[in-house]
């Protein structure tokens, strides 16, 4: 599984990280994350708000922080 945090490194994209990562780690799911921060990579998936999370290419969430719960949710479909 792929999965993407879209954000310039604010405080709300440290912590949609962090959720991401604690979801992930309880889900037992194999999955690579990575925070894309660049503007224009940003814009490329088509979002203008951060935090975005993106998973295998689907952008699940824009401009806020996703509850844990969605996350695991996400990640078990």
């Amino acid at each position: 599984m792929d999965i993407k945090i879209l954000g310039p490194g604010c405080p709300k994209c440290e912590q949609a990280a962090k959720i991401v990562k604690e979801a992930v780690s309880e889900t037992g799911v194999d999955a690579k994350i990575e925070k894309v921060t660049g503007v224009m990579d940003i814009a490329s998936y088509g979002v203008f708000g951060t935090p975005s999370v993106v998973i295998d290419g689907e952008v699940k969430s824009v401009g806020k922080i996703p509850k844990k719960e969605d996350v695991k949710s996400w990640l078990t479909k």
